[in-house]
């Protein structure tokens, strides 16, 4: 693909050999309702999945992104049982910056710890950087989240600071602590963090 494209395939899947991420659908919300029920869930999250029209907020806030062109979605099948089992996105994409951010991720608690985030994650570097080309990717989580920025720094991700009281969440307001991957760590990055992954 040339390194100068400037939009996403149509129809962009993306995959690993644990993992399956598939465009959201509006429909996928039948299968999020059962997985979303814990409200301690959302407590970083910017909107409380848990209440479902706040989750029907936010699968139209993603599919409109989509039409936009600034961010793409994804349901996480497990290959295992098949079954779709969270989300993660692509965001915030500059294509002439060559940048977009990785976020908006979560998973139902039954899949947590389970190497499913872990996938997805690479599935999600591993085309922006030798696909896509992109220079730089960005995450995004918020400053008290321990578990995700422990996540994070698990894959190779440098922290690059925290910018203070920098989102709106339904819990108040988030100072967010940003990550970053380039394109010139990622070969390193793969073979360290992510060796015997395909």
């Amino acid at each position: 693909m040339s390194d100068d494209f400037k939009s996403f395939p149509k129809k962009l899947s993306l995959e690993t050999s644990r993992i399956l991420l598939q465009p959201l659908q509006e429909k996928d919300i039948e299968y999020f309702s059962p997985l979303v029920k814990d409200k301690k869930m959302w407590v970083y999250f910017s909107k409380d999945l848990s209440i479902q029209n706040e989750l029907e907020s936010w699968i139209r806030e993603a599919l409109t992104g989509r039409l936009l062109g600034n961010r793409i979605q994804f349901a996480i099948i497990d290959k295992k049982t098949n079954k779709i089992c969270g989300s993660t996105s692509y965001g915030k994409i500059s294509f002439y910056d060559k940048r977009l951010e990785i976020g908006w991720s979560w998973l139902g608690k039954e899949f947590m710890g389970t190497g499913i985030n872990r996938n997805a994650k690479f599935a999600l570097l591993r085309y922006a950087f030798e696909t896509m080309k992109f220079e730089r990717v960005e995450i995004a989580t918020d400053n008290l989240n321990e578990r995700a920025n422990a996540a994070l720094e698990k894959i190779g991700a440098i922290k690059e600071g925290v910018l203070r009281s920098r989102k709106l969440v339904h819990s108040g307001r988030r100072d967010s602590a940003y990550y970053s991957i380039l394109l010139i760590e990622w070969e390193s990055v793969k073979e360290k963090f992510f060796k015997g992954f395909n």
